[in-house]
């Protein structure tokens, strides 16, 4: 079923209980202890803990910056009081570890041939690790998937261009891997064979591979988004946004359990996707169209082939385009990215898509590409210069930007997100790592 019919026949919106959108799936964890994917253990942008600063500056507030030799964009991971990143270095993959207490470097680890570059914020290395236990996952532009050990020894290796062919991307890889109880997920959406795939986690052998060909427009094919993994029907699902369309799957055998498609009515050629949906409660939000659009989908009933009857709100006044949205206690927030739009931070009510506050940013030329943080009760918005807008205290009817704090080098372009720990933030520029304590 298709979403340009249900835009045609009007924006319904079915109110829904806040009581039904409960987060069993999406509470809250210890994100002190590790915060071990790109958007938090959770996927939700959203940090556990109180007391991260607040404000800092170039020359205060800082407890240590450490240079990152390479390229690339991943968001720092954390585990085992280590903080690890990809890079590419001396034209390899490399795999860092971080030393928490004082930005050290405790070992870098090859993984293959970095093969990255195309964009001027890209690199072969934008994808962000993901953590399990004492295990790290590293995959690349090159097609290399890696799992290490904590101490930096490989376990496995394998190269999906290798054995599935070399990826059509217009641009630098940007999905980055996630995990389900017992596998590595990597989604590849392209222009041509598109597919899922998943490897066990301690062996590296090949679990399933399912095929995600939705016959979308030339690079409205290609996506950078990262999927999602959530609880419904106690099981496992994965919901990818993409190439037009949002699918569920089946974690345990990769079985596709829903499609809806139309999100590209007009069949535009560029529709690329690099903003990931974000899960709150039954509902997954999914930006869209260069930023244009925001869709409430409830996953169940689109499991259930209820098909455009499953989208409970849709917004074409509002979206982000490559920040991905921050989601807690049926809020969702917003980075918009486009020329009109750019630095507005709206919080959405997720059971209907109503606008319940707005913060515009100071007007710049400069954009956004990291995801939004929640910790506290703050909303930190990092743009490409490395600044931090600090928006809170989000339980305030209207909250307000609080502070707008730099750090000591300002270079294009800082693309990763920012990452609390113990009550503090790891900040990564284009070319260093911070450990931001405050004033």
């Amino acid at each position: 079923m298709e979403l340009s019919r249900f835009l045609s026949i009007g924006r319904k919106r079915i109110l829904l209980s806040l009581a039904a959108i409960c987060f069993s799936s999406l509470g809250t964890t210890d994100a002190a202890d590790t915060w071990n994917q790109w958007r938090g253990p959770l996927q939700n942008g959203v940090a556990s803990g109180e007391n991260y600063p607040a404000a800092w500056s170039a020359d205060s507030g800082v407890t240590w910056k450490s240079e990152v030799p390479g390229s690339g964009g991943s968001t720092p991971v954390i585990s085992n009081n280590k903080a690890f990143i990809t890079a590419g270095n001396a034209e390899n993959n490399t795999l860092l570890a971080y030393n928490l207490k004082d930005g050290s470097i405790q070992w870098s680890l090859d993984l293959g041939k970095d093969r990255g570059g195309k964009h001027k914020k890209g690199s072969g290395s934008n994808p962000s690790a993901v953590v399990d236990g004492d295990h790290i996952y590293a995959y690349y532009r090159s097609g290399d998937l890696a799992c290490v050990d904590t101490d930096g020894q490989l376990i496995w290796q394998v190269n999906l261009q290798e054995q599935f062919g070399e990826d059509t991307l217009w641009w630098d890889l940007g999905s980055s891997p996630t995990l389900t109880k017992d596998s590595v997920i990597v989604v590849v959406m392209q222009t041509g064979p598109s597919y899922l795939i998943a490897f066990d986690k301690k062996t590296g052998k090949q679990k399933w591979k399912t095929d995600r060909m939705v016959g979308a427009p030339e690079e409205a094919a290609q996506s950078y988004s990262t999927p999602v993994v959530v609880n419904q029907n106690d099981e496992e699902w994965i919901g990818v946004m993409g190439a037009d369309h949002f699918t569920l799957h089946r974690a345990s055998d990769g079985k596709e359990l829903g499609r809806l498609g139309g999100f590209n009515p007009e069949q535009n050629a560029y529709f690329r996707s690099i903003s990931s949906p974000v899960a709150s409660g039954d509902l997954m939000i999914c930006p869209y169209a260069r930023g244009a659009t925001i869709t409430g989908i409830h996953m169940r009933d689109l499991a259930a082939g209820k098909g455009e009857a499953a989208i409970r709100w849709h917004r074409d006044d509002l979206g982000s385009d490559v920040p991905t949205p921050a989601s807690l206690d049926g809020k969702i927030y917003v980075v918009g990215d486009g020329r009109t739009s750019r630095g507005l931070i709206t919080c959405l009510e997720a059971a209907t898509g109503k606008t319940l506050w707005e913060v515009q940013l100071p007007k710049s030329r400069i954009s956004f590409s990291s995801s939004p943080l929640i910790a506290g009760d703050h909303l930190y918005v990092t743009n490409e210069k490395g600044t931090t807008y600090v928006i809170g205290p989000l339980t305030a009817a209207q909250p307000k930007l609080i502070a707008e704090n730099t750090i000591d080098d300002d270079a294009d372009y800082t693309v990763a997100s920012p990452t609390p720990a113990d009550a503090s933030l790891l900040i990564r520029s284009k070319s260093n790592l911070y450990r931001i304590s405050g004033k």
